[in-house]
């Protein structure tokens, strides 16, 4: 799960797992794959980092559990 910033300031965790796409337009909208949007503040390069950390630190876990 990734914390994102609402437009109305509340923060929400999403599972990255099921992002579908992000659009800037120009508020960030991430869809999901239930068809359901979220808006948020973060600018789509940002919640592309969050992704990318949140699965770097599952390959880790993973990894540091077979060593």
């Amino acid at each position: 799960m990734i914390v994102l910033t609402k437009i109305n300031k509340a923060s929400i965790a999403v599972n990255c797992d099921l992002i579908e796409f992000i659009e800037e337009t120009p508020d960030t909208v991430i869809t999901m794959t239930s068809n359901d949007k979220i808006v948020v503040t973060e600018k789509m390069s940002e919640v592309i980092e969050k992704v990318v950390q949140y699965k770097r630190l599952v390959l880790q876990l993973i990894e540091s559990k077979y060593e």
